[in-house]
């Protein structure tokens, strides 16, 4: 079975990662190859955040492998946290992180927000990026025990549930992660 490396040491993304591809391909964690680095994250985008982590990897081991960077994306915070999504709070403690969106968020009608993720997979040398979007708002407080991040807080459009109150199943169907990781596998499939 073919192995992608993929740069992250988040045991749930690696999680919902490796339930989306399934049997066909192997997802191979950092530690597996030898990879203690921290890993710069230095970009102000997303693309140039998974750019930076993919190329990092692809230079210094010459694997295949892929990134991602991602985050909550809130209109009325002018887009933030954004690309700070994982130390919003001057740190990577995501209780923090999420009470801090909370704060700045109270007594704001306009809640529309949005998780963006986007995927810099390096396949056989060549480079490619891979988007997902989904659309949602800010609840006025934390439900629901599941996921992570920012979950608890998000509702996605067309649902009553925050991403916390769902399945892995459910989330993966929807979320933004889970539409890059699909245009990643198809990808993938035509390449075999």
């Amino acid at each position: 079975m073919p192995y992608l490396v993929f740069a992250t040491n988040n045991q749930h993304k690696l999680e919902e990662v490796q339930a989306l591809t399934g049997e066909k391909f192997r997802i191979k964690t950092l530690q597996e190859i030898g990879c203690h680095d921290d890993i710069p994250e230095t970009g102000v985008t997303f693309q140039e955040n998974a750019s930076q982590k993919s190329r990092y990897l692809y230079e210094r081991f010459h694997v295949d492998c892929f990134a991602d960077d991602s985050g909550l994306e809130v209109d009325a915070l002018n887009g933030e946290p954004g690309v700070y999504s994982a130390r919003y709070s001057g740190t990577r403690d995501s209780e923090r992180n999420l009470q801090l969106v909370l704060e700045n968020m109270k007594g704001v009608p306009n809640r529309k927000a949005r998780f963006r993720c986007v995927i810099s997979l390096i396949f056989k040398g060549a480079e490619y990026f891979f988007e997902g979007t989904v659309e949602g708002t800010i609840t006025e407080e934390m439900t629901g025990a599941s996921g992570f991040g920012y979950d608890p807080i998000f509702t996605p459009d067309g649902y009553t549930a925050t991403f916390a109150e769902m399945s892995q199943e459910d989330k993966n169907a929807i979320s933004h992660r889970g539409k890059a990781i699909t245009q990643l596998v198809e990808f993938l499939k035509k390449q075999a």
